[in-house]
């Protein structure tokens, strides 16, 4: 059984998180600080770690920092949404990947599954160089993009929301999550700029070529999904 361990202050969400956890199947432990935490991932194997920036005595961010000294377990950070720097450092120290507070829980178990698959010793998601859907082809090494066998010149913004979407297949990002992750953590332009660029894709890899690529998530985001999710 997958077992996942909980660093969080907030004994209430923690107690939240854990139960949606269990309820998907998960083992779960929790530590309410972050010396507690590093005893913990010290005495017992954990598959992940959810870890609150915002710890007492010591803080997330130098948590983090003593786990990569003997572990590359993945690390899930929970931010406050104004934590700029928190995000930056924590990314820069080894995080795997970030949330920000509050999370709609189902983003937060999409992220978690996503990040044990490509964790997983030989799976595609860790390995794969050229990624698929339907007749569009992404080669993350040559940075090209193929539809029904036609070379599409993407730029560099585009390339990248078009790979991260393809990495997270099957879930759906917020607006504030792709802007995070593609145009950086002190970006000002709002998030409409995620909605430009999608139109952008769309105009350059649907309409052309009559795909469906990209599914809109009213008042959520965006997302590549398959037929039947």
């Amino acid at each position: 059984m997958t077992k996942i361990l909980i660093v969080e202050d907030e004994e209430k969400l923690a107690r939240f998180v854990e139960l949606e956890l269990q309820y998907e199947g998960y083992e779960v432990e929790k530590a309410y600080d972050g010396r507690a935490g590093i005893d913990m991932v010290k005495a017992s194997p954990f598959d992940l770690v959810l870890l609150d920036i915002m710890l007492p005595g010591l803080n997330g961010i130098e948590v983090l920092r003593r786990i990569r000294q003997t572990s590359d377990i993945p690390v899930i950070l929970l931010t406050a949404r104004d934590a700029v720097v928190d995000k930056v450092t924590g990314l820069d120290s080894g995080a795997d990947d970030y949330i920000t507070k509050p999370f709609a829980i189902e983003e937060l178990l999409a992220r978690i599954r996503a990040l044990l698959r490509k964790k997983e010793p030989g799976s595609q998601a860790q390995a794969k160089d050229v990624m698929v859907y339907k007749e569009l082809s992404l080669d993350t090494k040559k940075r090209e993009v193929h539809v029904k066998g036609t070379v599409v010149p993407l730029t560099k913004k585009e390339f990248d929301l078009l790979e991260l979407l393809m990495e997270n297949r099957n879930i759906v990002l917020s607006r504030e999550t792709i802007l995070d992750k593609i145009w950086g953590y002190d970006f000002s332009g709002g998030t409409n700029a995620v909605d430009v660029y999608i139109r952008y894709l769309r105009a350059k890899l649907e309409e052309p070529f009559g795909t469906k690529i990209f599914s809109t998530v009213r008042g959520v985001g965006y997302a590549i999904k398959d037929e039947d999710q």
